[in-house]
C-alpha cells in the first residue's frame, strides 16, 4: 500500500493525469487550498453488492401528516415576518 500524499490544488490540476494513474494502482491523494485538506482523490469501485429489491416493504410507516406544513414553516417561506 502507497503512503497518502497531500497536493495543493495547483499541483493537483498540473498533473491530474498522472495523479490519476497513481490512484488507479491504490494511492490516495488529499488536495488541499491554503493548507488545509478540502478532498480526498481516491480509486472508483462499483458497488456490486446485489440489491433486494421490496426489502423494506411493509417495515416503513408513514405519518399521515407527513405532507402538512406547520403554519411557521409557511409563512418563512412566504416572505411572513414571525
Amino acid at each position: 500500500m502507497f503512503a497518502m500524499q497531500v497536493l495543493n490544488i495547483h499541483d493537483t490540476k498540473t498533473h491530474f493525469s498522472k495523479l490519476i494513474e497513481r490512484v488507479t494502482a491504490g494511492e490516495e491523494i488529499i488536495i488541499s487550498k491554503a493548507g488545509r485538506p478540502v478532498a480526498k482523490l481516491v480509486s472508483y469501485h462499483e458497488d456490486e453488492t446485489p440489491r433486494w429489491p421490496g426489502f423494506w416493504k411493509n417495515q416503513m410507516v408513514m405519518a399521515p401528516d407527513l405532507d402538512d406544513l406547520p403554519p411557521e414553516i409557511a409563512a418563512a417561506f412566504r416572505g411572513d415576518p414571525s
